[in-house]
């Protein structure tokens, strides 16, 4: 079977957990067609470039799909027809990648930076507040 990455966004006003029932709703739509998404990853919120049907900022999502072409064909028409989600693009791919997308993995970095950060700024506080008071 072809293999896809898939990304869609949807509205910035959705509830991340509204989020998830389209992720859901999504995945029974390929399974029930013969196919397996085998990683989705929510990328969160995200800014937009440009606004889009009067929105800044949107709910990224990624699928990696093993599907027949009728499958995705099926999954995107129903996106078409929901007014939450703004866009969509689908890619064929020779392979799908295992490990978490470069996405992620900044998202990862960005967080380790802030908690080292806080480490950092925290510990210096402390100590500058325990000076004081001696």
């Amino acid at each position: 079977m072809p293999l896809y990455e898939h990304i869609f966004m949807a509205r910035q006003d959705v509830t991340p957990q509204q989020v998830e029932a389209m992720v859901d709703q999504y995945k029974g739509v390929i399974e029930q067609n013969g196919g397996s998404v085998d990683k989705t990853e929510m990328w969160g919120v995200k800014s937009l470039a440009y606004r889009i049907k009067k929105n800044r900022k949107a709910h990224f999502t990624m699928f990696n799909l093993n599907a027949p072409a009728p499958a995705v064909a099926e999954m995107e028409r129903q996106m078409r027809i929901n007014e939450d989600i703004l866009r969509f693009m689908t890619i064929k791919v020779e392979e799908l990648e295992t490990e978490p997308s470069v996405m992620m993995q900044k998202r990862d970095r960005d967080e380790r930076k802030d908690r080292e950060r806080r480490e950092r700024d925290g510990g210096g506080f402390e100590a500058a507040g325990e000076g004081e008071e001696a």
